[in-house]
């Protein structure tokens, strides 16, 4: 687990994505050492369906963020244990929707200019190939091309929000790509997976629900991010699917909040796999990263 960072690095590892900063760039609120967080043990019983989630993932530097990374462990105590996470990041764009590693392989470090203990973060969760031969049979059912990548590990949108809420690592994991940038092949691909929610499978989206790198940590939630946020909050809590997939057109300020939307598509899987039950949405986290304009509201369904 990294340490936390002084200011001069997180500007070097945030200008490195491409982020334009400002000189009155806030620090990472509340940053901690590794072992100031224990694992929260309780879980309720099992329920005869699993949630459905989209989880906004941060930066690598989330790992020094100790009140979200609290938030984030909080929400999976409150949640049933899983038998297993199906994660879909927005970190992962493959055509046709491609199944990652069933075994313990390396993670992806698709980040650069960071400090060099974030290269060292480890999350060796279980493989799992039992959910890989039902998640190939469900797809299959919907005609839905899908393909292997059995050496691809876990991005960082998807082990640092699980590094927080499973960290002993000891839920088996398997991440799937977005087949594409296309909204109702999105939904789609989630209502194929919703029969693993009956399953004891959590069926994770990982991404934000705001990612204008332009303004991102600069101090300062901006209109058009509340705007959107608010919108999002009310689309998502009566789950309106035409709303949600038509955000580019419906949406206020929805160029400017997402001038490119891989970010966003991980939502739209949670939402298809919901879609056919409609739970009832609860937002277990809400307000803006370093207040500034990248929204952290994530949602559960159920």
């Amino acid at each position: 687990m990294a340490s936390p960072l002084d200011r001069r690095q997180t500007l070097q590892g945030l200008g490195a994505l491409g982020v334009g900063v400002s000189t009155g760039l806030a620090c990472v609120r509340n940053p901690r050492e590794a072992t100031t967080m224990a694992p929260l043990e309780t879980h309720p019983p099992a329920p005869s369906s699993m949630p459905a989630i989209f989880a906004a993932h941060g930066a690598p530097i989330l790992l020094d963020d100790a009140v979200w990374m609290s938030e984030l462990a909080a929400w999976a105590a409150a949640m049933p244990r899983p038998r297993a996470v199906l994660m879909i990041s927005a970190h992962w764009e493959a055509r046709p929707a491609t199944l990652g590693a069933t075994v313990p392989v390396p993670l992806v470090y698709d980040f650069y200019g960071f400090p060099e203990p974030y290269y060292r973060t480890q999350y060796a969760s279980p493989g799992a190939p039992g959910l890989a031969a039902r998640t190939r049979e469900l797809l299959d059912l919907r005609a839905i091309p899908w393909t292997d990548d059995p050496r691809r590990g876990l991005d960082h949108g998807a082990y640092v929000p699980l590094v927080a809420m499973y960290p002993a690592a000891d839920v088996p994991v398997l991440q799937l790509s977005l087949p594409a940038l296309e909204p109702k092949l999105l939904f789609d691909l989630g209502r194929a997976l919703a029969p693993l929610r009956r399953e004891g499978v959590l069926i994770f989206g990982s991404g934000f629900l705001t990612h204008n790198m332009r303004y991102a940590f600069q101090p300062g939630v901006p209109t058009w991010a509340k705007e959107f946020d608010a919108w999002a909050a009310e689309a998502l809590g009566r789950l309106d699917v035409e709303a949600l997939l038509d955000f580019e057109h419906r949406a206020p300020a929805a160029r400017t909040a997402l001038p490119t939307w891989e970010h966003y598509a991980p939502v739209l899987v949670t939402a298809g796999a919901v879609a056919d039950e409609r739970p009832a949405a609860k937002f277990p986290i809400t307000g803006f990263w370093m207040d500034g304009a990248f929204t952290r509201r994530s949602v559960q369904f159920g």
